[in-house]
């Protein structure tokens, strides 16, 4: 049996919007990362770029529990010696929404240009609105283990 690839006229690139309002991080971040590396189509192979474009809609409105709020940390470093900064989750959610979502995703694809590649095909807006309409995105629902608000 002769392993498949399929060429470039073969993939058709959709458009997904998924709406993160009560969703936890993980769960939204597993969902979005499958729709990029296109694992939900058929022709998935591990070595192409068969994915699809994803919009995310409402990342500041997450679900976070207060414990990993403060516990979760992130780093980046300018360069220079001594040029560390920390913040927690809490902080980044409040200040930057989109990054926590583009972080999370990120570190679940491929660690290669192909993982640079599909992490280009993701939006985020922190709002409810996207500039994406053109494309017509289909709405996608993602289960969340969220508690339920009476």
């Amino acid at each position: 049996m002769r392993t498949y690839t399929p060429t470039s006229s073969e993939i058709t690139r959709g458009w997904h919007v998924i709406d993160a309002e009560g969703i936890v991080l993980g769960r939204l971040a597993t969902e979005v990362a499958t729709l990029l590396r296109g694992k939900h189509k058929p022709i998935f192979t591990p070595n192409a770029d068969t994915g699809d474009h994803v919009v995310v809609i409402n990342a500041s409105k997450l679900s976070i529990s207060p414990r990993k709020a403060n516990d979760k940390l992130y780093h980046r470093h300018s360069g220079y010696p001594g040029g560390i900064k920390t913040e927690n989750l809490a902080t980044l959610l409040g200040r930057q929404p989109e990054r926590v979502v583009k972080l999370a995703v990120r570190g679940m694809l491929p660690k290669n240009r192909l993982g640079r590649q599909m992490i280009k095909k993701l939006r985020v807006y922190s709002g409810p609105t996207h500039p994406h309409q053109a494309q017509r995105p289909t709405p996608r629902v993602v289960a969340s283990n969220a508690p339920a608000t009476a």
